[in-house]
């Protein structure tokens, strides 16, 4: 190549680098240009989305009586009325040489909007239960056995050179807890679940928990066994001192109706020793509201409260379990146990309770079948002893 050639050659690359700068300077401009788009058309779809989001806070659940409705006769007439203080804007709301007044609708009542509480309150009830001092367990079958050695061996001594004589040989009992339904079925409409401000599921599972709760502790002490957990208060009560098994032992006061501290003396000490180190005594409000006056001879009164917020009372230096389904005192009543009841009584349960949501057996209503399985019944005779507010 010579050196004429090579500014001719230079000469030639000029428009080759002038059309690669265009081409690159519209590129540059048309990527901007759909960079702007693509952002207008982001803001645009952001915007779209708070509208539609506004629009969906406004039609969620209504507030209760306290929101009103815009539209309403008597809300558009007071409105207008303080817009422009044109007392013929009430017309209609207002009868006419009557004053205004809250008490009836018509004379006013309409324009004074109720408020509501933002929770149901209900009657409170007590569940105390023996089950936080009984032996609870957690079973998959519809039944739980218990396997008891109540009986001794028998033993004696024996000379070296004796003949070894044959003893005893203890037994062992079973008793069968079976496992019972414990069921509810309450309903609620379809529209009250939509529009309610409250939640009314949560509301009813709440209360069936509740209810369950309740049905249960009575039938821990009263039940009777059918088609429910078999309370101790079922079983055959005896005097003390002609226990047997199969009997729970009861200590009478000696008082019709009555009792007197020497009387919860001897119901502690009716208890075997190896029981008293985990005794509690179960009683209802009543009762405690009896006992809690006794005084022993030196003038002490027997009951002590908890030393700390949560701790139960205490008799005699033990835990006392208020559970309203005790019996109140009265002639011949069994209104005081004592008794080591982890040993005692035991409750056997299926741990969870299970609710079926029905929208379609009762239309427009939605049926809410809540089921659990529990029971329950004495596993140790010898472990509860009863206080008899009576002579004999």
């Amino acid at each position: 190549m010579s050196k004429t050639d090579v500014p001719a050659l230079a000469g030639e690359g000029v428009p080759l680098v002038q059309e690669v700068k265009r081409a690159m300077a519209g590129f540059v401009s048309e990527f901007k240009g759909f960079q702007t788009e693509l952002e207008t058309k982001l803001q645009q779809t952001e915007e779209r989305l708070n509208m539609l989001d506004r629009k969906s806070q406004l039609a969620a659940r209504p507030h209760l009586a306290a929101s009103h409705d815009e539209g309403a006769p008597h809300q558009k007439a007071f409105d207008a009325y303080l817009r422009s203080g044109d007392d013929d804007a009430l017309r209609g709301l207002v009868l006419e040489g009557k004053a205004m007044s809250t008490a009836i609708n018509s004379d006013g009542g309409f324009l004074v909007d109720p408020q509501t509480a933002e929770r149901i309150k209900a009657v409170l009830h007590s569940t105390a239960s023996i089950r936080s001092i009984a032996s609870v367990v957690n079973v998959q079958a519809n039944s739980f056995d218990v396997l008891i050695d109540h009986t001794d061996i028998g033993a004696g001594w024996a000379d070296e050179t004796a003949a070894a004589t044959e003893t005893g040989t203890p037994s062992i009992d079973r008793i069968s807890i079976p496992l019972h339904e414990l069921s509810a079925l309450p309903k609620a409409s379809q529209r009250l679940l939509d529009d309610s401000a409250f939640d009314i599921e949560g509301w009813l599972a709440g209360r069936i928990a509740d209810k369950f709760a309740r049905a249960e502790a009575d039938s821990f002490i009263n039940g009777d066994g059918v088609n429910k957990p078999r309370g101790f208060l079922n079983h055959p009560a005896v005097e003390n001192d002609s226990w047997a098994w199969g009997n729970l032992g009861y200590v009478a006061s000696g008082v019709a109706g009555g009792v007197d501290a020497d009387d919860v003396v001897d119901l502690v000490y009716a208890l075997g020793a190896q029981y008293r180190g985990n005794g509690a005594f179960v009683m209802n409000s009543k009762t405690a509201g009896v006992i809690r006056k006794l005084k022993d001879a030196d003038g002490r009164f027997l009951w002590s409260d908890g030393l700390a917020a949560g701790e139960p009372a205490r008799l005699m230096g033990y835990p006392v379990v208020i559970a309203e389904d005790m019996p109140d005192p009265a002639t011949d009543s069994y209104s005081i146990a004592f008794g080591d009841f982890s040993a005692g009584y035991t409750v056997a349960e299926r741990p969870d309770l299970r609710v079926l949501r029905d929208p379609f057996s009762a239309k427009p209503h939605v049926l809410f079948y809540a089921t659990k399985r529990v029971g329950g019944d004495v596993s140790d005779f010898a472990a509860i002893k009863l206080l008899k507010f009576g002579v004999a």
